[in-house]
């Protein structure tokens, strides 16, 4: 299934390469070079559907004090560090980076109501950029947890991202798994946990979407 933030640019690429073709047969006419080109968009075509896929996916955990990965990935970052735009103290930050081949869907890591949110344009570094979390485009969300813990966490585009949708509203409450977004080509999640949290992840891991458990809370 297309995500419904990917049907317009699927169509639109569908369009795009079917003129493209028609005009190569029309121009030069069955050659095999005209075949081979037809080919090649044929299969970029898939591939960019294949990039909006929306799976169903289901939260693994019901438990409140687990944090659950919001997008498909590898962990990039794994480190204590100093919060500075809400939480304002130490936290430990989790960073999954989001290759072109994984699910860019991103979805909510626990339940609560969301306190905070905003939208912050940026720079492009690449996504695996210590600064990128800091310098890029992204959006910040904090959502506050039945227990009262606050959990903040960021989108972040990459060199090649240049969209991000969230459809985070302050005042809301949201569940785990619940879609949070997407982010359109190779990007990052970040999250910034209390620093007495236990992180179940370490670099190099791959994480899946809802179901793979990041951290517990105390």
């Amino acid at each position: 299934m297309i995500h419904k933030e990917g049907r317009i640019s699927v169509l639109l690429t569908f369009f795009f390469f079917a003129a493209v073709i028609c005009a190569l047969f029309l121009l030069v006419g069955m050659s095999i070079l005209t075949v081979v080109f037809s080919i090649l968009l044929f299969f970029l075509f898939l591939f960019i559907a294949y990039f909006f896929r929306d799976p169903k996916r289901k939260a693994i955990s019901s438990s409140a004090n687990e944090l659950l990965a919001s997008a498909d990935g590898k962990v990039v970052i794994v480190k204590e560090m100093e919060e500075n735009e809400y939480l304002h103290s130490k936290a430990i930050q989790v960073s999954v980076f989001m290759s072109l081949f994984n699910v860019h869907v991103n979805y909510y890591p626990v339940a609560g109501r969301i306190v905070y949110y905003k939208y912050h344009p940026g720079d492009y570094l690449v996504a695996w950029h210590p600064k990128s979390s800091e310098k890029n485009e992204r959006t910040t969300v904090v959502v506050e947890t039945e227990s009262g813990t606050k959990v903040l966490f960021r989108q972040v585009a990459g060199y090649i991202a240049r969209r991000i949708v969230c459809y985070a509203k302050e005042g809301d409450t949201v569940a785990a798994g619940q879609q949070l977004g997407f982010i359109k080509f190779g990007s990052r999640v970040d999250f910034f946990l209390p620093v007495d949290s236990e992180v179940l992840v370490k670099v190099g891991d791959k994480v899946s979407a809802c179901r793979t458990v990041v951290a517990r809370l105390k």
